[in-house]
């Protein structure tokens, strides 16, 4: 049976309550917690990094979903995993040898997940995927929150899940865009297991509602 789970953005976390909100979200049951990192160069957006994982690391025991929306990634990988990451998502787009960066975040001891724009042919993720814990389908444009679900991207959900199924792998799929309580039943129906979700978790109601309704559609 397959594992559903839910990963709060933290993009869409209120900062002066940071703390208070992760603990939050951590004892409604999310089990992950999403982390981007951007560099302004491969998105146009700048966002959090390295310090900012160090030092939420010790207030949570969650797994560190850390997606890397940075040119050549491999620079970084020890890094970040120094910090605290359980998982590293790098984007296919950013690098040269998606290879090497897969090879080394396993030699630094995590697990690794490797994404891809909108834009880009789901066949070019396929010589990876047996390479990686997951994958990460890119839902919205990467660099910005808020933006709305790319309705195309249910047929690339259930394209890479009949991938894996027909290869007999177990990679995961994650989910990241535009997921709310409106679309969960139909993103978790096209295929997808992990489910990134920012402004559905941290905007409008508690915290804790909000975490309970993506978890009641599980």
């Amino acid at each position: 049976m397959m594992k559903y789970i839910l990963a709060p953005s933290l993009l869409a976390a209120d900062f002066t309550k940071l703390g208070e909100q992760i603990k939050e979200t951590e004892e409604a049951g999310a089990e992950y917690l999403h982390i981007d990192v951007m560099d302004g160069l491969f998105v146009p957006s700048i966002s959090f990094g390295m310090p900012l994982i160090e030092s939420i690391r010790p207030a949570s025991k969650q797994f560190f979903d850390v997606h890397l929306m940075i040119v050549e990634p491999e620079r970084y990988i020890d890094e970040f995993v120094r910090c605290g990451a359980d998982s590293i998502t790098f984007h296919l787009e950013a690098t040269k040898d998606p290879q090497a960066v897969i090879d080394k975040i396993h030699a630094c001891g995590v697990q690794a997940g490797i994404s891809i724009k909108p834009g880009t042919p789901l066949e070019e993720v396929y010589p990876y995927v047996d390479q990686v814990e997951m994958v990460l389908i890119m839902s919205v444009e990467p660099g910005f929150g808020g933006q709305a679900f790319i309705p195309e991207s249910y047929d690339r959900i259930r394209q890479l899940r009949n991938y894996i199924e027909e290869n007999g792998l177990v990679t995961a799929i994650e989910v990241d865009g535009g997921v709310g309580k409106k679309n969960i039943r139909e993103v978790i129906e096209a295929g997808a297991n992990i489910f990134v979700a920012g402004s559905g978790v941290f905007r409008k109601n508690t915290i804790t509602d909000n975490v309970n309704k993506f978890l009641e559609a599980f």
